[in-house]
Parts: C-alpha cells; structure tokens; sequence
C-alpha cells in the first residue's frame, strides 16, 4: 500500500490535535475520569510526555535511553507509573508545556533518525518511521480516552494509515501478551481509509480475512473499543479470534472496553 510518506508531519499532526483538546481544561476538567479505570485526563497527558520523552531519547541519545532503560524493573504497570509520576505532580499548565516541549524533541529527534537506520527502543531496535507511527498509535489510544472523558467526536484523516500499517507489523502482540502461541499463518487485511482508499496487507488467497474501516481498526487494535461495536468482518476462524485479542502495543492487554459502553455519548 501507498502511504503518505511523511510520518513525522502526521505525528505532529496527531499530537496537534491532542493539544487542541487539552488546551483550555480548567482543574475540574483536568481532574475527568477517562474510561481507563484509574486514569484521569491528567494521567492521559502525563503518560504521553513521559512516552515522548523516550522517544525523543532514544532517537537522539541512544546511550542515556539505554542507561535508563536498563534500571527499569520488569513490571510493566510499576514502570508505566514510575515513568508519569514525574509529569503528573506538576501544576497543570506546567504538565501541558511539558508535554508540548517533550513532543516536539522526539519529532525532531526522529526526523534526524537517517534512512535505514534503527533507534533502541523498549523491546528491539526499530527504523525511525516505526517508532514514530508507534507514537501515533499512543496518541491515538491515550487521545480516545481524553475524547471520551470529554464528550468529543474527533475526525478522522488517513493519518490513520500510518496506526493502520504499526498493527498489521505487530499483529501477533495480542498473543503474546496472553502467552498464546502465534499461529502459523498470515492474515488478509482490507482496510478502508477515511478517504475511501482501500489498504492491503498480507496475500490475497488468504483464507483468513479482517476487513473494515480503518477508524474502527485503530480503535479495536488500541482497545478502545470492543469488537462488537465496531463494523469489522473476520473471515476464517483464526481471523475472528483476532478480533477478540488484537492490540497493538506490548504489556498486558488490560481490560479494554464493554459491549455498548460508549453507546450513547453525550457532546460536550
């Protein structure tokens, strides 16, 4: 598939949009509780710098990433929290110029990655462009949640195609995270852009098929959504079973969401 080839512009993009929903919240707004159990919209953003504050390192200090890294302990959920706690005790305005200034380091550490070359990142190496749509992917999820917290409709663009390709690369991360073995086989995907492109990964004599609209599929990879609210197709058993475990992201897949829990949003 063809995408548009500057995934940094896009990721600047996404993290524009995020800021746009953040940027006038007063305390009572901050404070929202956000669909994930335990995180306010504070959190939301904390967790985000704290992302991007490791990306920016690892693509622009790849020794200090790897220092730092290396005392990481190995529970995923006690790092997650270490790592926003730093950001989360700031005044709010403080936290929101955080995150712009830890944002726009990693873009521009990224877009300085050269062609070809991997940065270190949490699991293995990746090419710049990976980890920068892996970026995309946690705006996406963490900017849902905010969205929801908020009562906000957000528009989609074919940005998504750069989430789109990330989960299709890391398609067996929902088996492992449940220490299930990963199938011997390749799935089909037919993912419809926002635009109306249609996205093609995987053979075409498949004989196990996901097809739908991007949109849903970020939010099925990104667990903001539960399958049976979203208009996605699994042809073949294995594929269905995908449906029921994809994510695209590593560490435990958590709860995700509720048949019908955003069934009937309120606007803002």
């Amino acid at each position: 598939m063809t995408q548009v080839p500057d995934v940094i512009s896009d990721l600047t993009a996404d993290g524009d949009e995020i800021d746009q929903l953040v940027a006038n919240l007063d305390d009572a707004e901050w404070a929202l509780e956000t669909p994930a159990v335990g995180w306010t919209i504070a959190h939301q953003i904390a967790h985000l710098a704290a992302t991007f504050r490791l990306a920016g390192m690892a693509a622009g200090q790849p020794e200090t990433f790897r220092a730092v890294t290396s005392r990481m302990s190995g529970d995923f959920d006690a790092n997650v929290n270490a790592a926003l706690a730093e950001f989360l005790a700031e005044p709010k305005p403080v936290l929101l110029s955080r995150f712009r200034a830890e944002r726009a380091t990693a873009e521009k550490a990224l877009a300085a990655v050269p062609a070809g070359e991997v940065v270190p990142w949490l699991v293995r190496p990746l090419p710049g462009p990976v980890l920068a749509a892996a970026g995309m992917m946690e705006l996406f999820g963490h900017g849902q949640d905010i969205a929801d917290a908020l009562g906000v409709e957000r528009t989609r663009t074919d940005r998504l195609g750069h989430l789109v390709g990330f989960a299709v690369r890391t398609w067996d991360f929902g088996y492992q995270a449940r220490g299930i073995a990963t199938p011997e086989l390749e799935l089909r995907f037919e993912i419809t852009s926002p635009s109306g492109t249609l996205w093609e990964f995987g053979p075409a004599d498949s004989t196990q098929r996901i097809s739908g609209p991007a949109a849903d599929f970020c939010l099925l990879v990104t667990r903001r959504r539960h399958r049976d609210d979203l208009a996605l197709t699994a042809v073949g058993a294995e594929a269905d079973r995908w449906l029921d475990i994809a994510q695209a992201y590593r560490g435990p897949a958590g709860p995700g969401r509720t048949p019908g829990q955003f069934a009937s949003p309120g606007p803002r």
